[in-house]
């Protein structure tokens, strides 16, 4: 089990942004696919946006392009989610998620992932 650890979550106005953080230990960070999830109350948890180890390889839910960007610093051991123009939908718990080797491409698949971060709220009001 990798521990992950998100951050910058809060209460923000429609139209607003909040940039969340997911920052772990692990050395081999830089071997890891990472991908961001969310989960509404009630809800199944679904993909949001993931990354390849380099940042070559990006990929984003329909339901967050053009207005989410996924970034990862591996000197720092962090990954980031940039999100504007937020919409009272985008309300939920966002997880961190990591992948680890061997690699096999970039998957949008919960079940994929095999370790978890503990989760931020993000809430957006109307």
């Amino acid at each position: 089990q990798v521990q992950l650890v998100e951050s910058g979550g809060g209460l923000v106005q429609a139209g607003g942004s909040l940039r969340l953080s997911c920052v772990t230990s692990e050395l081999a960070f830089d071997t890891f696919t990472m991908a961001w999830f969310r989960q509404a109350p009630g809800k199944k948890r679904e993909f949001v946006a993931a990354i390849s180890r380099l940042a070559v390889t990006t990929v984003y839910a329909d339901s967050v392009k053009g207005r989410f960007t996924i970034s990862r610093d591996n000197a720092k051991n962090t990954m980031y989610l940039e999100m504007n123009s937020l919409k009272p939908d985008d309300t939920a718990v966002y997880y961190c998620a990591s992948r680890s080797l061997p690699y096999r491409g970039v998957t949008d698949s919960v079940d994929e992932f095999g370790s978890w971060g503990q989760g931020t709220q993000v809430t957006v009001s109307s």
